[in-house]
């Protein structure tokens, strides 16, 4: 599995590595290796360790197209509303593993620039934070100590 930066026309596609890159500068996140192999590399919150993206090599069955090849893929969580309009772009399909209502993957040697796989994650990170408590209708942090 290469994991070198690909163009496709003036858009660069977001790889593993630029991927992995990207998480931990913008959000200060390593991936977890749950599986003892590198293959499938989990990103998970600090404070609640909910997965925010998953990337993974499965195969193109896996994903419902004809072959064989071992492709990386990244599943992000994603406003339900948009899923519907997502997965008419190319190389956007139904969550490998992952609940369909909530979850797509991105085949990452596909046609999607990583400045929209990037803006992607963020949704997902974003969906997948902790939750502010609130105490008496005061945040948690506001209140005095």
């Amino acid at each position: 599995m290469t994991h070198a930066v690909i163009k496709r026309g003036e858009a660069t596609v977001a790889t593993r590595k630029q991927i992995l890159a990207h998480v931990k500068k913008q959000y200060g996140v390593k991936p977890d290796f749950p599986w003892d192999s590198t293959a499938h590399a989990v990103l998970r919150h600090k404070a609640n360790r909910k997965w925010f993206g998953v990337i993974m090599e499965i195969t193109e069955g896996d994903l419902g197209l004809n072959g064989h090849r071992v492709v990386d893929v990244i599943n992000l969580k994603c406003d339900p509303i948009m899923i519907g309009g997502l997965m008419k772009e190319p190389g956007v399909y139904p969550a490998y593993h992952m609940n369909k209502g909530h979850w797509v993957s991105i085949l990452l040697d596909s046609r999607i620039p990583s400045e929209k796989v990037f803006a992607l994650i963020g949704m997902s990170y974003d969906l997948t934070k902790p939750k502010e408590r609130r105490l008496a209708g005061v945040k948690r942090r506001e209140r005095p100590h």
